[in-house]
């Protein structure tokens, strides 16, 4: 019975994780494109070459955020807060 359900569920995550769409690179630079055309730049001029440029590091920023932000967590559940102490103690006696 528990192979069964761990097979189940494993399953059911893999169908849903398969579910996620992601975009490609070719459909990502088309969105932001776009965007760049949206705020009235034109294709070939340094305006709309900068303003890709700031879109892809905002996604690089945001990825860097999300990570750190996950890393913290995942130290934070495992460990609870850090007061910034060390792991030695002055003894009193």
């Amino acid at each position: 019975m528990r192979p069964l359900a761990l097979t189940l569920i494993i399953f059911t995550m893999a169908l849903g994780l398969s579910a996620c769409q992601t975009m490609t690179p070719e459909e990502r630079r088309a969105a932001d494109s776009r965007q760049c055309l949206s705020y009235g730049f034109k294709r070939g001029t340094d305006g709309f070459a900068t303003c890709l440029q700031r879109i892809d590091i905002a996604r690089q920023a945001q990825a860097d955020y999300n990570s750190d932000a996950l890393m913290r967590n995942m130290a934070y559940d495992l460990n609870g807060p850090f007061y910034g102490g060390g792991p030695y103690y002055r003894r009193y006696r």
